[in-house]
């Protein structure tokens, strides 16, 4: 290989000067505008935090919310529920009075009235436990209450009197000469 020998001259130094200039002008201007463009992205950062800050507080403020919501909406699906229970259980009770209310037993001790029951094993076990034997049960007929020591009357409900009236109607008394 042949050495090769170059000569530099004033004016390639010149030039050569010129180009290391233009590319440490070059270079500065590159280094300030990467400053500015991460200053920018730095800038950028901190607002893309702090939205997702906030973003993550309004989620926690709206979990609570929603978690207070949920609690609210369980008591009121437990109230309602209860309600509900009893909603049924009033009808029940308004179709069996309905259906055991189309009559009344009146219990009498020596013609007095006593309790008033809606059915006639309601009345026959309650005055069990007051000593009456179950065999001293007299119907109702012609005889005077006050006469009988345990005796039922029932009534019936009467749509058209708006009332009750008694299931079995004695004889007229007569009343004068008049029958």
């Amino acid at each position: 290989m042949v050495p090769v020998i170059r000569f530099v001259t004033p004016t390639r130094i010149e030039r050569l000067e010129h180009h290391a200039r233009s590319a440490r002008e070059h270079a500065r201007q590159t280094s300030a505008d990467a400053n500015e463009a991460f200053g920018e992205h730095v800038r950028e950062l901190y607002a893309a935090t702090d939205r997702a800050e906030r973003a993550e507080a309004t989620a926690s403020e709206v979990g609570e919310f929603l978690a207070g919501a949920v609690a609210e909406l369980s008591v009121a699906q437990q109230e309602l529920l209860l309600k509900d229970i009893e909603i049924r259980r009033l009808r029940e009770e308004l179709q069996d009075v309905q259906q055991a209310g189309r009559s009344l037993f009146l219990l009498m001790h020596y013609g007095e009235p006593h309790t008033i029951y809606s059915s006639r094993a309601a009345a026959y076990a309650d005055t069990a436990t007051h000593g009456a034997p179950a065999d001293g049960w007299v119907p109702s007929d012609e005889r005077p209450a006050r006469e009988i020591t345990w005796r039922v009357e029932v009534f019936i409900r009467d749509g058209s009197a708006s009332g009750f009236r008694r299931a079995f109607q004695p004889a007229p008394e007569p009343v004068g000469s008049a029958a």
